[in-house]
């Protein structure tokens, strides 16, 4: 037995490196069991995040009773603390510490926040949903405060996680890495939610709180595990150093005019992709009929789509192909699937709104990965951090406002569509559908328009040089 293992251990180490994903991403200095150790933090965030916007979702609407509306505000509070993403970047490019370390104190104090929050909530929750003898408002705070701080958290670690992978990996790397973090966060969010589905089936207030504080516990682990040893202490500057506030490096950083196009096109692309979020399975189950498994398994093609999206990204962007023009390239998928989403309810075909869904996962993985690989060239005097925290402040407040205003108006057009006031054209259930893939396919043509002044570059002339173009060095 043991001679058996030692033959397949030779066999594994003999396959070549292009046939393991991300294999490419590690380099010397950065190698891949290190790499696979740090990107364990993406996995506590997408823990985190299946448990904030669906998995606690569903426990309190259907298992506790709880008014729709009101868990709508407390999925929306995590989103809240977004905006600050780019204080958190900068003060982690900034922070004076003692132990010579920038990021990690950030990622740690985010890790803290998470752990507090998840570990407060079961309880919160219950009070929520369940009768006792304490006023209404005490659960209601209690849900408000867990939401906050375990949505806090998420943000403050993912914020400083990725600007320490940007710190550890070579510019010339920089593509894989950022693929890898993106699919080891699917990769998360996929595994956390068939856990969580799992030991939920049998629901009860006991069961619920094992499964949220183990989720605490697992987040306070898998954390240390990816921070520990990878940051370089560095001698802390002098205190006769003058430090920037964050004012003047946000001004600094906003007058760059490309910056600014650039977050604009960040938000109107994910507005684009994202506000289709909450209606895409009801769209299916009352439009096309599909079963209740058939359309679980829409989240499924969403992440397929994504997954090929993230590999094929980590290819074209290692070979000199412009972030923004990948991200052009995403757009274009979207506003191809979601004219497939609208025929296909027209034409009763649930395979082209499977296609057309798994496309949608495939545009909108490209322009996240790419657009995150162009946030890392919008640093400014070192400020990585900063620039990371505005691409992450402006996704994460844009997907939330996008969602909620995707689900109001659904339900407005069909509100007024079964009352007359629109026509016989929109009595039909897939009006209102239809008016919000409108909307986003709007938003995409915008998204192309914000993006055209930073793809149009003298790109076969880059292809001839060896230095690359910084998206701060592209003409205005």
């Amino acid at each position: 037995m043991i001679n058996l293992n030692r033959l397949i251990l030779e066999r594994l180490k003999r396959i070549d490196t292009r046939y393991l994903p991300f294999a490419d991403a590690a380099t010397p200095e950065l190698p891949l069991g290190r790499l696979m150790r740090l990107a364990l933090f993406q996995v506590s965030v997408g823990m985190a995040t299946v448990l904030l916007l669906g998995t606690l979702n569903r426990v309190m609407i259907v298992e506790l009773g709880v008014s729709a509306s009101l868990v709508a505000v407390m999925v929306a509070i995590p989103f809240l603390a977004a905006p600050f993403r780019a204080l958190v970047g900068f003060r982690s490019d900034t922070h004076r510490s003692a132990f010579g370390l920038r990021r990690v104190p950030y990622v740690w104090t985010g890790t803290l926040l998470q752990f507090s929050g998840l570990a407060i909530m079961p309880f919160a929750v219950l009070l929520l949903g369940t009768d006792h003898n304490a006023p209404a408002w005490v659960g209601q705070v209690a849900a408000a405060l867990a939401f906050l701080l375990a949505g806090t958290g998420l943000h403050t670690t993912q914020t400083a996680g990725l600007a320490l992978a940007t710190d550890l990996a070579a510019e010339d790397q920089r593509p894989r890495v950022v693929a890898l973090m993106y699919v080891v966060f699917l990769i998360g969010t996929i595994v956390s939610g068939y856990v969580f589905s799992l030991f939920l089936a049998d629901f009860s207030p006991v069961r619920l709180i094992q499964v949220v504080q183990g989720a605490a516990v697992a987040t306070f682990i898998l954390n240390v595990v990816a921070l520990w040893k990878q940051e370089v202490r560095r001698a802390p500057p002098p205190r006769t150093e003058t430090k920037p506030s964050f004012r003047e490096a946000w001004a600094l950083f906003a007058a760059n005019r490309q910056a600014r196009r650039f977050l604009v096109a960040v938000g109107f692309g994910t507005a684009g992709f994202n506000m289709q979020d909450i209606i895409l399975e009801p769209y299916g189950a009352e439009v096309l009929g599909l079963s209740v498994s058939a359309t679980t398994m829409l989240t499924a093609l969403l992440g397929a789509g994504s997954l090929l999206a993230f590999a094929l990204a980590a290819r074209w962007l290692a070979l000199g192909l412009h972030p923004c023009r990948l991200a052009a390239i995403g757009v274009l998928a979207g506003l191809v699937a979601f004219p497939m989403v609208i025929f296909a309810g027209a034409l009763q075909s649930p395979i082209l709104f499977q296609a057309g869904v798994c496309l949608i996962g495939f545009g909108a993985g490209l322009f996240a990965v790419s657009t995150l690989m162009a946030a890392m060239s919008l640093e400014t005097g070192g400020l990585t951090g900063l620039a990371l925290g505005a691409w992450g402040a402006v996704q994460a407040s844009c997907a939330g406002l996008a969602i909620a205003v995707g689900g109001i108006v659904r339900d407005s057009i069909a509100m007024l569509g079964k009352a007359g006031s629109l026509g016989a054209a929109f009595t039909s259930p897939s009006a209102a559908y239809g008016f919000v893939y409108h909307i986003e396919i709007l938003l995409l043509f915008s998204t192309l328009v914000a993006l055209g002044p930073l793809v149009r570059t003298r790109f076969s002339r880059e292809e001839r040089s060896s230095t690359r173009l910084r998206l701060a060095e592209f003409p205005s």
